[in-house]
């Protein structure tokens, strides 16, 4: 009986753990949603036009910690797309599930709390890369440059509107 109960609540909690994925793509090679977000692990990162060695290089990322978005999988490749809509085919071994966002708008206030009454620890500039914390449905903790505080979700790129993150 008990065996049954424990059984029964650990299937809703890993149906509970994954209902924000419903809905979404899943990638062929992975499982997880597609698209979704991580980051450049590497200092630098070839992209290329296909997901092999043979393809051209098109360009190279070198920002470390920047977030990405994934939006294809095959094999140890991921397509990959930037804030400004660029992107490529990427060898995972470069990429981190590590999340970091970029300050989509200039002088963005971090506050103390998730409130816009309380007091402006720091204010990030645009283009800013920072480590991405908690998220609510209108605010996500954020850290850079060893400042840390809560700046709106809609100033930021490399978090879904929707997204909650504890």
């Amino acid at each position: 009986m008990i065996a049954k109960a424990l059984r029964a609540g650990l299937l809703a909690a890993l149906f509970l753990g994954h209902a924000a994925w419903a809905g979404q793509d899943r990638g062929p090679v992975t499982n997880l949603p597609l698209p979704r977000y991580v980051s450049m692990k590497a200092a630098e990162g070839n992209v290329r036009r296909g997901p092999s060695l043979t393809h051209r290089i098109d360009w190279v990322y070198k920002r470390r910690d920047m977030p990405l978005q994934i939006t294809a999988e095959h094999g140890h490749w991921r397509r990959v797309q930037d804030r400004d809509g660029a992107g490529g085919w990427v060898h995972y071994s470069l990429l981190s599930g590590v999340r970091t966002v970029i300050v989509d708008s200039d002088l963005l206030p971090l506050h103390t709390r998730p409130d816009p009454g309380a007091p402006v620890a720091a204010k990030l500039a645009l283009g800013v890369i920072a480590r991405l914390g908690d998220c609510g449905p209108e605010w996500c903790h954020l850290s850079a440059g060893g400042y840390k505080g809560w700046g709106q979700k809609t100033a930021l790129w490399g978090v879904r509107p929707d997204e909650i993150r504890e």
